[in-house]
């Protein structure tokens, strides 16, 4: 039997290193060739991706310091392993499932069987992140006082499962592939945490003003990142909104959902860019499509005739 440390080498003593790239940690017992990686997204938000194969039983030591809680997001891979608190609660962790679980001042021990292999991504996002996103009452009902809080297990929707895979397999973490990253932890928060029915309520007390302004931050966002995987659930938690008063904001202000508006911008754009001289496939990754024939489709719907057609049609430049 082998013992190694987990959630606290994880979250503890390790700096806030945004940018910084994948990080690779120790996998002690593991068979050559497993891994365990850790991505600083920002300060209080970090993805963890393991791919562990023991030699023999192994039971990785979890400790979670009293002072700061941490909101933990297991989505399964591959295999399975199985969390025990010191208090004796129990926790499972299986392919195709996210397991939400929150914990504080925690102890316990993850135990993994020999010769099977298990692949995770987990989320952790820090009490201080969990309070800046989504607000004191949230918080304070996904934290538990002290020791472990199972909150969900269920299957990973299809939706999270794109997600968790764009960042599994995510080679790079620095710059543009860096914003991707935090684009897809950040859609993930939001779509775990309304999973678990505790989206943050609209403020009674909010300002028409600020929110005029957060929408308009959101409208240019929209702008500057295009060429990204952006989401509603990202682009909701990055302004400091609920999914559900930023969709009814969206509209009342512009006229139109998310949706729809960097729908019109990507292809605005997109026909610019394809008058100009710019190649189809060149054009589909510069709005965000990263496949071309989704980008044709997409421009064929909206403006009724394919995005080749168009680029056929310039002007010839002597």
């Amino acid at each position: 039997m082998r013992n190694r440390s987990s959630l606290a080498a994880l979250t503890q003593g390790q700096p806030d290193s945004a940018g910084a790239g994948w990080v690779r940690l120790p996998a002690d017992g593991a068979i050559a060739g497993s891994t365990v990686e850790r991505l600083a997204i920002e300060p209080g938000l970090s993805v963890v991706r393991s791919c562990f194969l023991p030699r023999s039983d192994v039971r990785e030591a979890n400790a979670n310091p009293p002072e700061r809680g941490t909101l933990v997001l297991t989505f399964g891979l591959d295999g399975r392993s199985i969390y025990q608190s010191a208090q004796g609660e129990h926790l499972g962790f299986a392919a195709g499932f996210t397991t939400a679980a929150a914990f504080m001042g925690s102890a316990g021990e993850r135990r993994y069987a020999a010769g099977e292999r298990v692949v995770q991504l987990r989320l952790l996002i820090e009490e201080h992140a969990v309070l800046q996103w989504l607000g004191r009452d949230v918080s304070m009902r996904l934290m538990p006082v002290r020791g472990v809080r199972a909150l969900a297990s269920a299957r990973t929707s299809a939706a999270s499962a794109s997600h968790v895979q764009a960042l599994y397999r995510s080679s790079d973490a620095t710059g543009l592939a860096a914003l991707d990253c935090r684009i897809h932890a950040l859609t993930l928060l939001a779509e775990q945490v309304r999973a678990l029915g505790l989206s943050p309520q609209a403020s009674v007390q909010a300002s028409p003003r600020r929110d005029h302004d957060r929408l308009a931050r959101a409208r240019d966002l929209m702008h500057a990142q295009m060429d990204r995987p952006l989401t509603v659930a990202y682009l909701s938690a990055e302004v400091g909104m609920s999914e559900t008063r930023f969709k009814a904001g969206f509209r009342d202000a512009f006229g139109t959902s998310p949706g729809q508006m960097l729908l019109e911008i990507r292809m605005e754009r997109a026909k610019s860019l394809l008058d100009s001289g710019s190649q189809v496939a060149q054009t589909a990754w510069q709005v965000g499509y990263a496949h071309p024939g989704n980008f044709s489709t997409a421009f064929a719907r909206y403006f009724g005739r394919a995005p080749k057609q168009r680029a056929d049609a310039r002007p010839s430049q002597h």
